[in-house]
């Protein structure tokens, strides 16, 4: 039996298989609405056998958006929007699952596409919030640092669209505490200078993550599972480092969180990261022995065999896939073929699963 094609079971929940489609930023959205573009995405995404389909990080206040074309989550319109996007993707076999995220400094950017660096209020930007007004990088806005209303604003923004998300029907919840944005912000000393409570100390920078994560346990229903992806690593001297993480995660445990979405960087605008196949997986291994939690695999997955061995490894529990998806968003179930498991495929493509020679009536 392939390990990738095994279900998982967390809380109440129990996913068909062991790959997710990763949480990827579309810069789709008009204020913070889905529009035709995710339903196609995601739902191609479902179709394509992936077990659980994240969409993208959704921003809890639209100060929090990455860039003005991001996904939002800080009102209930941009919820009733998602919903026919939920419902399709649980059509089609999938676990639908939702990234609650504020960027913190790295907020009012362009897409990618179309340049880095701050956009100016003329271009319709904003002056972000972070935990010290630092900015990411040279010629990027300083940010305004949170004080303390500011920041129980931010537990509560998390916590009104985590029952948002609920609503509409997602069935994981995944806090964004990764890739430089605002909660990894708080967590490194790189980027959080403050000196009250939620800066210096090891308990003290982790204070916010813990606080978000605790007070979404408390209002999620107990059979939902919440994820936390975290960067492993700042992969710079004097960051964010793999040992903090070990600890962090037990604690997250305690907490009640169910699986830790291991990935790295993000924070320093140049950091030396040695990319390479499956790169990021010790981080997954480590934790998931070291803090005895179940734990998700990211970065650089791009071959079937290599999913499995990293789940046969016991690396990891979960494998996420993100830009082969993009690539092969049907890459599950080629996945299946290659690893000899019979998987269900969408009645209308049964011609091409079976592979055989089309004869005259096949064609009709």
């Amino acid at each position: 039996m392939s390990r990738l094609f095994t279900p998982l079971t967390l809380r109440g929940l129990t996913l068909p298989n062991r790959i997710a489609a990763s949480p990827m930023c579309q810069y789709q959205a008009q204020d913070g609405l889905v529009n035709d573009w995710h339903l196609v995405h995601y739902g191609g995404l479902a179709q394509g056998g992936a077990g659980l389909v994240f969409t993208e990080a959704a921003a809890v206040l639209p100060e929090g958006r990455i860039s003005p074309e991001d996904l939002g989550i800080w009102n209930h319109a941009q919820a009733e929007a998602l919903a026919p996007v939920v419902r399709f993707i649980a059509s089609q076999g999938a676990v639908p699952g939702i990234q609650l995220a504020h960027a913190g400094r790295k907020a009012s950017n362009p897409a990618p596409w179309k340049g880095s660096g701050s956009l100016p209020a003329s271009q319709g930007g904003w002056t972000p919030a972070a935990p010290s007004a630092l900015p990411f990088d040279e010629g990027w806005t300083v940010p305004t640092a949170l004080d303390e209303p500011g920041i129980l604003a931010v537990i509560e923004a998390f916590m009104d669209a985590a029952r948002r998300a609920v609503a509409a029907g997602f069935r994981v919840i995944e806090v964004h505490a990764a890739h430089g944005y605002l909660l990894h912000q708080f967590l490194s000393p790189l980027s959080n200078h403050r000196t009250d409570a939620y800066g210096g100390s090891f308990a003290n920078r982790t204070r916010l993550v813990r606080e978000v994560v605790g007070a979404l346990r408390q209002i999620l229903p107990e059979e939902l599972p919440l994820f936390v992806r975290i960067s492993a690593t700042d992969w710079v001297e004097g960051g964010w480092t793999l040992d903090q993480s070990v600890a962090l995660a037990r604690e997250l445990k305690a907490l009640g969180v169910d699986l830790v979405d291991c990935s790295s960087g993000g924070l320093a605008p140049r950091a030396e990261i040695p990319l390479g196949p499956g790169y990021q997986v010790p981080f997954a291994a480590r934790l998931r022995a070291e803090a005895d939690l179940p734990t998700g695999a990211v970065g650089l997955i791009t071959e079937p065999e290599q999913a499995e061995a990293i789940l046969a490894q016991a690396s990891a529990d979960l494998v996420l896939l993100g830009r082969e998806l993009l690539r092969d968003p049907r890459w599950p179930l080629r996945a299946a073929k290659a690893l000899g498991v019979e998987v269900p495929w969408p009645a209308s493509y049964l011609r091409a699963a079976r592979g055989s020679v089309p004869t005259r009536q096949a064609l009709r």
